[in-house]
């Protein structure tokens, strides 16, 4: 009875997230949210410094599940091609997916958590191939990075050779106080759109109508938090829409 009501108050901090989304689109706002990490970055330079954390030491973090039976979050996916984990979900990201990974561990049950500190989008997308490679790469990914620097269509494009075949991919976009919010949302939006097994989890818009979620540097949620558990939803439902 317990791990009911559980899972019941889950799903209704799952459906009020949702209802906060609509009623963001309906009355046109626009945001935009970065998520941050880092590691050898293809597009950003020296020049751009990645968005580090202040509560996690800025030391590196990955949390994986792998040892956890795969949990399929829809049975409406096309079936994935040769590489991939049918039923399984992995998710890569920076050090903002640590705030909100245990939420998002309990939304999801199974999933593969790899979240580090400082790692930018060329180095997340060398871990989805390398997981791919492996054949431990989930049918379903989340890709939560580009907080730390600046990426290009190319980038994009990039990240995707080695995503081509998942049965589904989720990309989280970006709230940062850095100049390259606007763009790399932009960048994610359309990018989104060239390929038909891939949405978008508007973070931005929700973001930004729920300041008092983050820390003092605007980007980081308080760990499992009540902008940690927003954000785990959003994810989730967007992962199970369609």
């Amino acid at each position: 009875m317990i791990v009911m009501a559980q899972h019941s108050a889950r799903r209704s901090r799952i459906w009020l997230v949702i209802a906060s989304v609509v009623v963001l689109v309906g009355a046109g706002a626009v945001a935009v949210v970065l998520s941050h990490h880092s590691g050898p970055h293809k597009s950003a330079g020296s020049a751009n410094p990645p968005v580090h954390s202040t509560h996690h030491g800025g030391h590196s973090t990955t949390t994986t599940t792998s040892s956890v039976p795969p949990t399929t979050t829809t049975s409406t996916l096309p079936p994935p091609a040769a590489g991939f984990v049918t039923g399984h979900v992995t998710a890569v990201g920076d050090s903002v997916m640590l705030d909100y990974q245990t939420p998002l561990q309990s939304d999801i049950p199974g999933i593969d958590v790899e979240g580090a500190v400082s790692r930018q989008w060329g180095a997340g997308e060398q871990l989805l191939a390398q997981l791919k490679a492996e054949s431990q790469l989930g049918a379903e990914v989340i890709v939560a990075l580009s907080t730390n620097g600046p990426i290009s269509a190319t980038d994009f494009d990039d990240m995707m050779s080695a995503l081509q075949g998942a049965s589904r991919v989720v990309f989280v976009n970006i709230h940062v106080d850095r100049p390259w919010q606007d763009p790399n949302n932009a960048v994610l939006a359309q990018g989104a759109a060239r390929y038909p097994r891939v949405v978008i989890a508007d973070w931005a818009s929700l973001a930004a109508a729920n300041p008092q979620w983050f820390g003092a540097d605007g980007t980081h949620l308080a760990i499992d938090g009540p902008g940690a558990d927003a954000l785990a939803s959003l994810i989730t439902t967007t992962l199970m829409q369609g």
